[in-house]
């Protein structure tokens, strides 16, 4: 890179406020395992559908909130780690791909929470290896390396990674039968379910039928 002391400055502060971001969005992958694997367990699949709509919702609600922030004070962001003029001017000439960035990291945290609860999550490893080593870092390294787009390219072969695992997991919730998903987690149940030995029909129940 032609100043690769300020590039690499501007970008770690990019992906630390990037971070910041992300760990609301680690919150809402979590809820969404555990949410989406009760109701599948509870046999609800109509809940399992408004449950998704509601987890999506919120999520993107708060990443469109964050991202009109980095848009809005993109310029002044730079500021609060450094007070390198020039290392700042280079955030904010990275402020649009740090907003689009919040607003994708919004979204796939909770398609691949809603994945994994529904014990997906092979699929998910599946669709994130091909979108982050197939597409987003080939792309980044020729828009970076190739293209003379630096940290820019770089950064654009990541959201494009992350935009491609968001519409794979998209549509992979869209597709999915949840009222299969329903009788597969049924059938799970009753193959690892142990009764415990106040239910009738164990040994413990037994036991105590004799002592009486």
């Amino acid at each position: 890179m032609s100043n690769a002391e300020v590039s690499i400055s501007a970008f770690s502060i990019c992906l630390n406020i990037n971070g910041w971001e992300f760990m609301i969005c680690l919150g809402f992958l979590g809820a969404a395992c555990v949410r989406i694997a009760n109701e599948l367990g509870r046999g609800d699949a109509k809940a399992v559908r408004y449950s998704i709509k509601v987890l999506i919702t919120t999520s993107v609600v708060i990443g469109i909130f964050f991202t009109i922030l980095c848009l809005v004070f993109g310029n002044k962001i730079g500021y609060l780690f450094t007070n390198d003029v020039e290392v700042a001017n280079t955030v904010t000439d990275l402020s649009f791909l740090l907003a689009v960035s919040v607003l994708l990291n919004s979204i796939y945290p909770v398609l691949s929470g809603v994945a994994v609860g529904a014990g997906l999550q092979g699929t998910v490893a599946v669709i994130n290896l091909c979108c982050y080593y197939l597409i987003g870092i080939p792309i980044g390294a020729l828009l970076g390396y190739v293209a003379n787009l630096e940290v820019k390219g770089i950064w654009i072969g990541m959201n494009i990674g992350i935009l491609c695992q968001s519409l794979a997991l998209c549509y992979m919730a869209w597709k999915t039968d949840w009222d299969a998903q329903v009788r597969l987690a049924s059938d799970r149940l009753q193959r690892w379910y142990l009764k415990s030995a106040e239910e009738p029909g164990t040994i413990g129940h037994a036991r105590n039928e004799d002592f009486s």
